[in-house]
């Protein structure tokens, strides 16, 4: 026969043993934790939304041109074009070789320049010279007109501006730092300033600076 057993779920504990001690501070201890993890929540929510985003500031007006152009400065450089080729001139020696020959038919130079003078005194060398000379000097006059680069005086001393022409003076001794420089004339130096050679027919080969001679 089975016996059931009424439970009055109404009824409050008389007692307040350890159990009930240990079950009330686990649910204290819950209680806290969940306070302190809510608390956690609010505070990161409330950081997050009092974050500013930080915005760069603007280059300085300088700065930004100097950028600006520095990146021009790279442009140009890549897309630079490609320097011409330098072509030199190619000399016509038809001239040189008229020259020659004016030198020749004047004063004999071709001729004293390919002699052997070593069998010669002094004294005879130099009276071929003075005739070479004369001749010489005759040539050039006839064909030529030149003018010294400079006008000073040889031996005094001159001072060379920085935008000096190169081609026209030649720098020598102890050549040190930049222009403008200051030293002693030692040569004028020489331009043509006009010019007149002969015109030549179009048949003449100007390798024959001078015909041979046969005396009949």
């Amino acid at each position: 026969m089975n016996t059931l057993y009424a439970i009055d779920l109404s009824l409050k504990p008389t007692t307040f043993d350890l159990w009930h001690v240990c079950l009330a501070g686990t649910v204290a201890l819950l209680s806290l934790v969940l306070i302190i993890l809510l608390i956690s929540m609010v505070i990161s929510l409330s950081r997050r939304s009092n974050v500013q985003p930080v915005v760069a500031p603007p280059l300085p007006k300088a700065t930004e041109t100097k950028v600006v152009e520095r990146i021009v400065e790279v442009e140009k450089i890549i897309h630079a074009p490609t320097p011409e080729p330098i072509i030199l001139k190619e000399a016509t020696p038809d001239a040189a070789l008229q020259l020659l020959a004016l030198l020749q038919k004047e004063a004999r130079f071709i001729d004293f320049i390919k002699e052997d003078v070593t069998a010669y005194s002094d004294a005879d060398i130099g009276i071929a010279a003075r005739v070479v000379h004369e001749g010489c000097n005759k040539a050039i006059n006839d064909h030529f007109s030149l003018a010294p680069l400079r006008l000073e005086e040889e031996g005094s001393k001159i001072t060379l501006a920085k935008e000096f022409d190169a081609t026209q003076i030649r720098l020598t001794g102890n050549i040190v730092g930049q222009a403008p420089f200051t030293g002693t004339l030692i040569h004028k130096g020489w331009q043509v300033t006009d010019m007149h050679l002969p015109k030549l027919t179009q048949s003449h080969n100007a390798k024959i600076l001078a015909a041979a001679e046969v005396e009949l």
